[in-house]
């Protein structure tokens, strides 16, 4: 909703995860192996519509408004995205949602703790070698915007080596003193998300920015650049003692 009318566009993250989510569940009982092809096979689908499917004036898989995720998006919604974003990232992007559940139901599994992260790190290893190999080859180039399988796999491995690390600092040594600042965040993402794409972007982020970048400039006469990042920064902190504010009073659920 913008514009005052209802908008048909089907590039939005949230859009994306409904379509995502709802594959992964749908095979969410399968076994590890199962899911892993399948998501390759996914991955294989897009890379040979991008490559095989060629039409008048989208006939360049990998140049922006050029693609066959710009064709896709004309028949879709009649339109392509001024940014080069295109709808059928959901495609590609299921990998990561079901690599998400693989991951979940490794931690919660009995396995001991040095096997699950073994296996983040190994599978993470893999996956950016994948992924860089594929840019470095030249064969599939990593582009975020059209989510090529290069920056799938590329993305996917800094995840899972992320995830290994801080399982490792929180759930192994216990370092858990100051984890309740991130679980505010982390378990009210999607809060923090359309609050941010709806009142944030229509009042608060303005209001935060007269209060900091506007008036620090004038006072102090920052850059433009540095007055962006303390605003930035400042409307981050906002929303984050708002979701602590709402947390702290059972509004949001709990782990």
């Amino acid at each position: 909703m913008y514009a005052g009318k209802p908008v048909w566009e089907l590039w939005n993250v949230l859009t994306q995860l409904a379509f995502t989510t709802l594959l992964a569940y749908l095979m969410i009982g399968r076994s590890y192996n199962w899911q892993i092809i399948s998501s390759v096979a996914l991955l294989l689908l897009t890379e040979t519509m991008y490559r095989l499917i060629l039409m008048p004036g989208f006939d360049q898989p990998f140049v922006e408004g050029h693609n066959f995720g710009s064709y896709a998006d004309t028949l879709l919604m009649g339109k392509i995205n001024p940014d080069g974003w295109v709808a059928i990232n959901a495609i590609p992007t299921t990998a990561h949602t079901i690599w998400g559940v693989l991951a979940g139901k490794l931690l919660i599994s009995a396995r001991s703790a040095s096997y699950k992260i073994k296996v983040l790190i190994g599978f993470g290893l893999l996956a950016l070698l994948i992924g860089f190999g594929l840019d470095a080859l030249q064969v599939t180039p990593i582009i975020k915007r059209i989510s090529t399988s290069s920056f799938v796999f590329a993305s996917g491995g800094w995840v899972l080596i992320m995830l290994a690390a801080v399982y490792w600092l929180v759930d192994v040594k216990q370092c858990t003193k100051y984890v309740w600042i991130c679980a505010v965040m982390g378990m009210n993402a999607i809060f923090i998300y359309i609050f941010f794409e709806t009142i944030g972007v229509q009042w608060l982020n303005g209001v935060v920015g007269i209060f900091t970048g506007d008036i620090l400039a004038m006072l102090f006469g920052l850059p433009t650049d540095v007055s962006a990042v303390v605003t930035a920064l400042s409307t981050l902190l906002v929303e984050w003692a708002l979701c602590y504010w709402l947390y702290k009073r059972n509004i949001f659920f709990k782990l």
